[in-house]
């Protein structure tokens, strides 16, 4: 909605000052200039990015157009689910808890944070690195740089889209000029005709700059920087888990722990420490209960 707004208002203020200055609309309306522009910038799009990056820019798009981004309930399920498995792997056997971790679709803790469960990624994170403390052999230290390595290839693979619309918006006032420098050559065909046609001719050429211009400076971009804003907030869902089980076997207690990764969450998304405690003791009584 944010998007949309902002859209609005820039689309708005530039067409209605431009008509407040004596200029007509309709001058605008150049339709093969913006065929050019676009139609170019999709070409070099197509070019410039492997097949899994242009289906990721369109998803990358829909997440930003629905600020899908992380809320307080989605951090209240993160902590939750990791209470769940840390109480599981401190007081249960090593059997018990890889039923869990081995086939979570199936595991009375993940179905209770069904969040979690449909992020599928975030899920194998949490398992893979549960797995490893089962494991017992790998020392804290060596958990961390593993897992800090593998959040920089996530949050890179993550931001790929937002490094290829950048690079259309840094294009796009160049392909700008390049249908206004053929309208230009248009227009010295007519050099011939009166005035009024040459200058209609020239007025139409210009309007490639400005369409390059505005898509650039006011809508790509803007997008762009979205998308990143979105992606990356979604990526310190990993940055959570990281510091709380780090924190777990560092040999804090599961309660204990879950205030490290709360504490890594934004001021303006974090739950307050009651909220997570009446949280994880509602939705543990309830996981509880289903596995009875």
């Amino acid at each position: 909605m944010g998007i949309i707004i902002g859209l609005v208002v820039t689309l708005g203020c530039v067409l209605g000052g431009f008509m407040a200055l004596g200029g007509h609309i309709n001058v605008l309306f150049q339709p093969w200039e913006f065929v050019i522009i676009v139609g170019a910038a999709l070409g070099c799009f197509l070019v410039a990015n492997p097949f899994s990056t242009v289906k990721d820019a369109g998803k990358a798009c829909i997440e930003a157009f629905r600020q899908a981004v992380p809320k307080e309930h989605y951090y209240l399920e993160t902590l939750g689910v990791l209470h769940s498995l840390m109480r599981e792997l401190k007081t249960k056997t090593r059997n018990e808890v890889e039923a869990h971790i081995d086939n979570p679709t199936e595991s009375a803790i993940f179905q209770a944070y069904p969040l979690i469960l449909k992020n599928h990624e975030l899920t194998h994170f949490i398992c893979d690195y549960c797995r490893l403390i089962i494991i017992g052999n790998a020392r804290p230290f060596e958990i961390e740089a593993l897992m800090d390595e593998e959040i920089h290839t996530i949050r890179h693979d993550r931001l790929k889209s937002y490094h290829a619309m950048v690079a259309v918006a840094d294009g796009l006032p160049a392909l700008g000029i390049c249908a206004a420098v053929l309208g230009v050559v248009k227009a010295m065909g007519a050099l011939d005709q009166s005035p009024e046609v040459l200058g209609e001719l020239i007025g139409s050429a210009l309007v490639g700059t400005f369409a390059g211009i505005f898509l650039s400076y006011a809508v790509v971009g803007p997008i762009a920087a979205k998308i990143k804003i979105v992606r990356e907030k979604n990526s310190r869902l990993y940055v959570v888990v990281k510091q709380t089980l780090l924190a777990y076997m560092n040999g804090s207690l599961p309660q204990v722990a879950l205030e490290f990764g709360r504490k890594t969450i934004s001021s303006h998304d974090r739950p307050s420490i009651d909220s997570v405690e009446q949280s994880t003791l509602n939705l543990g009584g309830a996981e509880q209960k289903k596995a009875a």
